[in-house]
C-alpha cells in the first residue's frame, strides 16, 4: 500500500478520537430544553422504493459557514473543515415531515440524527421529490428536503468517494492533508472524466440509473461533498457517510460492506456496477458483495491508486470475481472504466467519445 496512504489511515482514528473527545468534554450532546436560539436542521438525502421511503438528517447548532468560492484563502476552508468537525449535536427535537400526504416524525438521537420513515399509500413514480421538514415547538421556518425513488432501471451504480470520484493526493501524506483540510467543493477536483463516465452510466435525461455514494468520510462533510458533486456536474444521488460516533468501531470495512448490503437489499430485482479505487478495501469488500449475491453484480471498476504488491493483491482479486462471471477492471483512468463498459452494453459509443473528450480536454488544459 502506498505509504502516505498507510500513514494517513494511521492519522485518521487519532483524529476521530480528538473529535469524539471534543464532544465530550463540553458535555457530548445539548437537550433542547437548554436551548433558547435558532437550532439548525441538517437533512441529507432521502431514498427508497414508491412505497417506502426513508430520510436521515441531523439537528446541530448553527454554524458559520460560508458558501465555498474558488479564490477562498486555505486558511479560511481549514476553520471551516474545523467547523464542520466540531459541531455540536442536539438531542430530543422532535422532527417532522409530509411527504405524498403522508407524515413521518422522529425524535433526535444523542448525536443529533433522526430517520423518518414514510410509507405512501399511493406508490410513487420514480425521480426525486421534495419535502418540507419542522421541528417541533420550534420558531424556525421549514427546512427543505429532497429524496429519490426508484423503481426501475437497467441497473444502479454505488460508488465510493474520495480517491475513486475526488482526487485527494495519495502519494504525498502533506498534499493530502493540504488537500482535505484546507480545500473547499469549489477547489477539490475530480479525477479526470468522472463526471462523463457519471453521467453516461447513469443516463442523465432519460430513464435514469440511479447513483448512490458510499464514503468513510464523516455526515460532518456532507454539505462540501454535496456541493462538489453539483459544482462539477457529477450526478447526485443519496450519500452514505459514518457517524464518527456510533460508526468508529465498526471499521471502515465493515461500514461500507453493510451499507452495500442494506442497498441491495431495498432492490432486490436491481443489478449493480460497482466503483471504487485501490487505496483502502473497495477491491475486497466489492469481491465480497459479487460472492454473496450472484448474477447481481454487472461489473467492478477500481481506480489504480496504488502499485506494488497491492495491485498484485487486487490482481488476484480479479482472477477470484472473475470465476465468479464478473469482471474486475484495474482501471488507470475514467476511460479504462468507460472502454469496458461500452463492451459490456452499459453505455454507448457516442458517450464512450464524451468521456474520452472530457479526459482529453482535462489532460490538455
Amino acid at each position: 500500500m502506498n505509504p502516505a496512504k498507510t500513514a494517513f489511515k494511521t492519522i485518521l482514528p487519532v483524529i476521530e478520537r480528538v473529535v469524539l473527545a471534543t464532544d465530550h468534554a463540553f458535555s457530548g450532546y445539548i437537550q433542547p430544553r437548554r436551548l433558547r436560539g435558532k437550532l439548525l436542521l441538517q437533512p441529507y438525502i432521502g431514498w427508497g422504493t414508491p412505497t417506502a421511503i426513508e430520510l436521515t438528517g441531523r439537528v446541530l447548532l448553527p454554524r458559520t459557514v460560508a458558501p465555498a468560492r474558488k479564490g477562498d484563502r486555505r486558511l479560511q476552508n481549514f476553520r471551516n473543515v474545523m467547523r464542520r468537525l466540531f459541531s455540536r449535536e442536539v438531542a430530543g427535537v422532535r422532527v417532522m415531515g409530509v411527504l405524498a400526504g403522508e407524515t413521518a416524525s422522529a425524535i433526535s438521537d444523542s448525536d443529533g440524527y433522526f430517520t423518518l420513515h414514510f410509507k405512501p399509500r399511493e406508490a410513487l413514480a420514480a425521480g426525486w421529490y421534495e419535502l418540507a421538514l419542522s421541528m417541533e415547538g420550534r420558531e424556525e421556518g421549514p427546512t427543505q428536503a429532497r429524496v429519490q425513488v426508484v423503481s426501475e432501471a437497467r441497473f444502479g451504480i454505488i460508488s465510493d468517494l474520495d480517491d475513486t470520484v475526488i482526487q485527494s493526493d495519495v502519494t504525498s501524506l502533506p498534499r493530502m492533508l493540504m488537500t482535505s483540510l484546507t480545500g473547499n467543493a469549489r477547489t477539490r477536483s475530480p479525477f479526470p472524466g468522472v463526471g462523463a463516465l457519471y453521467r453516461a452510466l447513469t443516463r442523465e435525461g432519460e430513464k435514469r440509473n440511479p447513483i448512490f455514494y458510499v464514503s468513510s468520510s464523516p455526515w460532518n462533510f456532507f454539505d462540501l461533498l454535496w456541493q462538489f458533486l453539483e459544482y462539477r456536474r457529477i450526478p447526485l444521488g443519496p450519500l452514505f457517510l459514518r457517524n464518527w460516533g456510533m460508526d468508529l468501531l465498526s471499521g471502515h470495512g465493515g461500514y461500507k460492506h453493510s451499507v452495500i448490503e442494506r442497498i441491495l437489499a431495498r432492490y432486490p430485482e436491481l443489478k449493480f456496477v460497482l466503483v471504487g479505487d485501490s487505496g483502502e478495501k473497495d477491491p475486497e469488500i466489492y469481491a465480497e458483495v459479487v460472492r454473496r449475491h450472484p448474477g447481481r453484480v454487472l461489473a467492478v471498476y477500481i481506480r489504480d491508486v496504488t502499485s506494488g504488491l497491492r495491485d498484485e493483491g487486487v490482481m488476484h482479486l480479479r482472477e477470484e470475481v472473475g470465476r465468479a462471471g464478473v469482471d474486475l477492471v484495474l482501471a488507470s483512468d475514467s476511460l479504462d472504466a468507460a472502454s469496458h463498459a461500452m463492451a459490456l452494453g452499459l453505455i454507448t459509443p457516442g458517450e464512450f467519445r464524451n468521456v474520452l473528450t472530457s479526459v482529453a480536454r482535462t489532460y490538455e488544459s
